[in-house]
């Protein structure tokens, strides 16, 4: 009974997409707004009007929270096929935590990441300590342009990233003068008193004929 209803079920909806699909549609390019009127029949399911639900470990495009992100490069490294360029600015001092308290001392001028290159394999989420990367369920990002597949996260004007740059280079040359002088104050360590060369005892030979005592 239950193979019977399954078998007339599957035959109703054959048929009635085989009845819907006797017209064909008109050729018209990707771009207009009415591609996807008359495409009932030829079709099952009407994308992107209806998608099919998407598994929660699936491996679909990236995503950086950068409020998260501590900028430590181990994603950039583990990637096999490098689709992921940071450009790190260093900072003298904390600037700020992220949602689990790690502390955040690295601003990222650049983090970009090339979604035309990856091979989804996953292992930049793996490595990232403060699990700011992760795979959306997003899965269809198709452009006509290539470059469009070039997803940049940084969140840094051109004005901000000259100015971290600058502080960066005044803290250093502050430091290096600091630890210079520092070591001008210094004074000079005393050598350490030289010991005498041990020089062994010589003992003559004895003479031929004295007794030993």
């Amino acid at each position: 009974m239950t193979a019977s209803r399954s078998l007339s079920e599957g035959l109703r909806l054959t048929f009635g997409h085989m009845l819907k699909a006797r017209k064909g549609s008109s050729a018209h390019s990707i771009q207009e707004d009415a591609y996807f009127e008359g495409q009932h029949g030829i079709v099952t399911i009407q994308y992107p009007h209806q998608t099919i639900p998407v598994p929660d470990n699936g491996r679909y495009q990236l995503h950086n929270e950068m409020d998260d992100c501590i900028v430590c490069d181990k994603c950039a490294k583990i990637c096999p096929v490098d689709c992921i360029t940071i450009e790190p600015i260093k900072s003298p001092e904390e600037f700020g935590k992220t949602s689990d308290g790690t502390p955040k001392r690295i601003y990222a001028a650049k983090f970009d990441i090339d979604m035309g290159k990856c091979c989804f394999c996953g292992l930049c989420t793996t490595v990232c300590p403060t699990e700011c990367l992760t795979m959306t369920k997003t899965y269809d990002f198709s452009v006509f342009d290539m470059q469009q597949h070039n997803f940049p996260f940084g969140n840094m004007t051109a004005e901000e990233i000259e100015q971290k740059k600058k502080a960066l280079d005044e803290h250093q040359k502050a430091k290096a003068v600091s630890a210079e002088a520092a070591k001008s104050a210094t004074p000079p360590s005393q050598p350490a008193a030289s010991r005498p060369a041990f020089k062994p005892r010589i003992v003559p030979p004895p003479v031929s004929g004295e007794s030993k005592s």
